[in-house]
């Protein structure tokens, strides 16, 4: 049985602020980030907490466009959108701008005929840029790709617990 559009809302919804299988939902594993952490750069080379989290909105939001224009193409914001301040202001603005943007997507899907689900997104297949699936996998895989970076973000806090607190060589910004 094909998974209707009401079970890809719940999958959504699960990941993102329920109780999903895989573990903790992507709100529950941001609740008690702070600011200093979620800036934090634990190496060269790999992205922090805000960048994984500007990332994961970055392609929300171009899914949800997706879903209304059906052209497949880079997020808006850049794949790795980078916020340059490290404020507790900023990430509580990020944070909300997340949930925003999850909103959006439901609401998004609530409205578009079910039977589009089992449309291609673009003419051909580009696996970076998620083109060339139906609607219902690229729903399904931006779930996948959430799920991927908030157990990113768990690691990434576990971390950090048992470390020192940020200097300020650690902190972008």
């Amino acid at each position: 049985m094909t998974p209707s559009r009401e079970y890809l809302i719940e999958e959504l919804r699960h990941a993102h602020g329920g109780d999903p299988w895989h573990g903790p939902s992507r709100r529950h594993v941001l609740a008690d980030v702070t600011a200093a952490d979620a800036a934090r750069r634990p190496g060269a080379g790999v992205h922090s907490i805000w960048e994984l989290v500007l990332h994961m909105r970055a392609w929300t939001n171009e899914v949800a466009r997706r879903l209304m224009e059906g052209s497949p193409r880079l997020p808006d914001e850049g794949d790795w959108p980078v916020d340059s301040d490290p404020s507790t202001d900023a990430w509580v603005a990020t944070l909300q701008s997340l949930d925003l943007a999850h909103e959006r997507l439901i609401d998004t899907l609530r409205t578009m005929p079910p039977e589009r689900l089992d449309e291609r997104v673009g003419s051909g297949r580009d696996a970076p840029l998620g083109a060339g699936v139906t609607y219902r996998a690229m729903l399904h895989g931006l779930a996948q790709h959430d799920a991927y970076h908030t157990g990113q973000i768990s690691i990434l806090k576990r971390l950090y617990g048992s470390s020192h607190r940020p200097s300020a060589s650690t902190v972008v910004g």
